[in-house]
């Protein structure tokens, strides 16, 4: 059935259609429940999408140099979905969570997971990082200073801002980490910071595809 649901909304989708009034017709025709008509929203595009994301992508090595913006919490968040197994690799190449999420809140291995994407960014070696988090997050103040920390520690050239909408900022980049889609259509370029690090963790994301065609799609989404 959800194979079905994604088929359809595919064809929809590549014909133009609203993603919310194709979504919404394929949900309810296949009756699907919350957490699938979650997964094709996050993670099925229109080819047309695909491709101009295909453009985008810059790969690790083309990091090298330049100003990297990043979506602070979104990246984290994604990141944090990957350690657990939860994160999905999507149709457009890039890694999106599928837990529903209300404000992020510092636990006991926030440190530990903002040091994998400071790490990471050590690897990458770009001209600066510049990290922006969204203030009105009741945790920004904590991962802000943690983040600046850390930055110093590996000799991570790079700053970070709290700020009202990590969006409307990041578009003002060339070069962005994040997966929102709203972003991602107005930069330039686009890097998967949190796939990246996942992968120097030694952990990738769960494809797509496999989900849908699982023997048990349903049951496979039960984790998320």
């Amino acid at each position: 059935m959800l194979v079905e649901a994604y088929r359809d909304l595919k064809y929809l989708l590549n014909r133009g259609y609203r993603k919310s009034v194709a979504l919404n017709f394929v949900s309810n025709h296949y009756q699907l429940g919350k957490k699938e008509r979650h997964l094709l929203a996050r993670c099925v595009f229109s080819d047309s999408w695909v491709e101009e994301v295909k453009r985008k992508l810059l790969r690790p090595h083309e990091v090298w140099g330049r100003v990297l913006a990043i979506d602070g919490f979104n990246v984290l968040i994604t990141l944090e979905s990957l350690l657990a197994g939860k994160a999905i690799l999507c149709e457009d190449s890039l890694v999106r969570d599928l837990a529903y999420r209300g404000k992020y809140r510092p636990h006991e291995e926030t440190e530990h997971n903002l040091k994998l994407i400071v790490s990471a960014l050590a690897e990458l070696s770009p001209q600066k990082a510049v990290l922006f988090y969204g203030k009105n997050n009741p945790g920004s103040g904590v991962v802000k200073a943690i983040t600046e920390r850390l930055l110093r520690e590996l000799e991570v050239l790079g700053e970070v801002r709290l700020v009202r909408s990590p969006d409307y900022e990041l578009k003002a980049f060339e070069t962005v980490a994040t997966a929102d889609v709203g972003v991602i259509e107005k930069v330039e370029h686009v890097f998967d910071l949190s796939r990246f690090a996942g992968g120097l963790a030694g952990l990738e994301p769960l494809p797509l595809r496999g989900v849908l065609t699982s023997s048990s799609s349903l049951e496979s989404l039960k984790r998320f």
